[in-house]
């Protein structure tokens, strides 16, 4: 599949964008919050770190999914510590062969400091060739504004996230410009 938009389940409300600059990995989220076309809330985080930091998180789709595939995806760590993409994969099997998971309406995105993953309840975990990734509504806008500002600037990956998320909360009916930004801690080796 080209590009990192998740396939067959096209979550509406949010956007979540992973972004890779040499060693700089930093994952943005905005807040807002919808039900139907109404907006609930503006200020809500969609991101998380997990494993002292090591590891950023992000969801699109809704809450309560995606904090039950956190949960499951954190367990599925503590048998792969050192594999994100082992744990990712387990997570994605499981996922859709549970009878009950399979119902769940959220989209994944992870990363550690070497992988970026996208992961969808249709089996799907998927690895961006240039180490961008987009999800939600306003994924596609965030997504090619990230890949262009790679390309024309040289701004951290922290900074690409934040602007490229602007630019897709301009767009993007279902993504607002309360912009949250977590970056991975340094390497601990």
């Amino acid at each position: 599949m080209e590009g990192s938009q998740a396939p067959e389940r096209r979550v509406r409300g949010t956007t979540i964008l992973c972004v890779r600059v040499g060693d700089d990995v930093a994952m943005a989220g905005d807040g807002q919050v919808t039900m139907g076309e109404t907006v609930v809330k503006a200020r809500a985080s969609k991101l998380r770190t997990m494993r002292n930091g090591r590891i950023v998180a992000g969801f699109a789709g809704g809450v309560a999914d995606a904090l039950t595939l956190f949960e499951k995806f954190e367990a599925q760590l503590e048998r792969h510590p050192r594999n994100l993409t082992r744990a990712a994969v387990e997570l994605a099997k499981e996922w859709r062969s549970d009878r009950y998971l399979r119902r769940l309406e959220a989209v994944l995105a992870v990363a550690d400091r070497e992988t970026s993953l996208l992961i969808a309840g249709t089996g799907e975990v998927i690895e961006p060739d240039d180490g961008i990734l987009g999800l939600g509504s306003g994924g596609p806008y965030a997504l090619a504004a990230a890949r262009a500002l790679v390309r024309g600037t040289d701004l951290p990956a922290a900074e690409v996230a934040r602007q490229a998320l602007e630019i897709a909360a301009g767009i993007c009916v279902y993504t607002n410009d309360e912009i949250t930004v977590l970056e991975l801690a340094a390497d601990e080796t």
